[in-house]
């Protein structure tokens, strides 16, 4: 979402009216561990900034260089938690968190997040990443198993029905998981997922899948065969950028394709150790005991859509 959408002018009041520049810049420092207040405002080191000057400067950097939502964040839960044992009370935090809600945002009370309202747009950053980004994420890839079989054995028509039909039901179980499909190739996909419990989110999108596909196959396939898919997911560091090549060199992202390639099989979705250990074991327990291939641990997770 555009930086000029914004307006810090209740963010500075906010700041200079409740915070110490001490704390200002150390909460500035939370999202941005890099600032440094007199490099950017030009102030000899050590030299007394007003209350007002280093508000203002503080809310103008955290808008140009793409932490501002973040920084709302921290302010929140600062209002709400304190910090250190003190206690902090951020006047006209509210009129802050409403121009965030005004220029396109939702915000969780559960995360205790901002994304962009899904209602009014859905774009790949979430309305909030900037290149070079780099968050923990959980990411979903999927292929379609015996795609040049089916492409081979049915008219083009008809596969063009059906992959968009399939395109539907991935699409809306990433969204409605608050995740975000990246890439979408000619016999595969990648979901990503950043907000609340992104790990969970991507092991539940991927479940959606597999049944609403299977349902799909018994009622409205109109292919003379099931659609089969392998899905993988795998959480850890990612790079955000605009291109979809550059996300697909990161290394979880590779990671989950190799997961998807070697470890599952049709009608399945496999989710790495690394990930499966910081699940609860009711949700195990619907995954295969652990498995092993190439050194890299799993569990899997299969619907059966053989047609009776």
């Amino acid at each position: 979402m555009s930086v000029a959408n914004f307006s810090s002018r209740f963010c500075r009041k906010c700041l200079y009216t409740s915070l110490s520049v001490a704390d200002m810049v150390r909460f500035a420092k939370m999202v941005y561990p890099d600032y440094d207040i007199y490099e950017k405002s030009g102030y000899p080191a050590g030299h007394p900034i007003a209350n007002q000057d280093a508000a203002s400067r503080i809310a103008t950097d955290m808008l140009q260089d793409g932490y501002y939502v973040d920084f709302v964040e921290v302010l929140i839960k600062i209002n709400s938690e304190g910090y250190m044992g003190r206690r902090y009370s951020l006047r006209g935090l509210d009129d802050v968190i409403g121009d965030v809600i005004n220029v396109g945002y939702s915000y969780d009370n559960t995360t205790s997040q901002f994304f962009e309202n899904q209602r009014e747009r859905i774009t790949r950053n979430w309305g909030r990443l900037y290149d070079g980004d780099e968050r923990q994420m959980a990411v979903l890839r999927l292929d379609i198993a015996g795609n040049s079989i089916l492409v081979k054995e049915n008219p083009r028509p008809q596969i063009e029905k059906a992959y968009g039909d399939l395109r539907k039901i991935v699409t809306k179980a990433v969204v409605s998981r608050l995740g975000r499909l990246w890439t979408w190739e000619g016999d595969g996909a990648l979901g990503a997922f950043m907000l609340g419990s992104y790990s969970r989110m991507a092991i539940f999108a991927g479940m959606d899948i597999l049944n609403e596909l299977f349902l799909y196959n018994k009622t409205a396939n109109p292919l003379n065969s099931e659609i089969k898919i392998r899905l993988s997911v795998h959480s850890g560091h990612v790079v955000y950028s605009e291109s979809e090549s550059e996300c697909l060199k990161e290394d979880t992202v590779k990671k989950a394709i190799t997961l998807e390639s070697k470890a599952a099989v049709p009608n399945s979705m496999v989710i790495s150790n690394s990930l499966a250990v910081t699940q609860d074991q009711a949700l195990l327990n619907i995954f295969s005991l652990e498995k092993n291939v190439s050194a890299e641990k799993y569990r899997i997770y299969q619907v059966n859509q053989e047609r009776s």
